[in-house]
């Protein structure tokens, strides 16, 4: 009967534990002010407690003409849950394509 109690004792303790690998809610840590107003560009950011962040602005480039072009400057960092390694891209997209850089990108 003790063996019993015992066991039923561990078995409870074990449920009620909380899982170590038990994810965090994700929440906004920082948020740069946007400057969105829809005329030559814009702007903003964020950081999140996971260690996610972005920032990225864009600028009208050759406004008015035929070769009329956003161009767009930012970067995105995110961490590798199963490493806890932090990957940061820094990025330009224009009207030659996308140009990603980083420290883990093959160049």
């Amino acid at each position: 009967m003790k063996m019993m109690i015992v066991l039923f004792a561990l078995v409870a303790a074990a449920v009620a534990a909380p899982a170590a690998h038990e994810e965090q809610p994700v929440v906004l840590v920082k948020e740069t002010p946007s400057d969105n107003i829809g005329v030559d560009g814009y702007n903003f950011g964020y950081e999140l407690s996971n260690g996610e962040s972005r920032q990225e602005s864009a600028q009208l480039k050759n406004a008015g003409s035929e070769n009329e072009a956003l161009v767009v400057t930012g970067s995105y960092s995110f961490v590798d849950p199963a490493t806890n390694v932090r990957y940061t891209v820094h990025y330009t997209a224009d009207e030659n394509g996308f140009h990603p850089q980083g420290d883990h990108i093959p160049a």
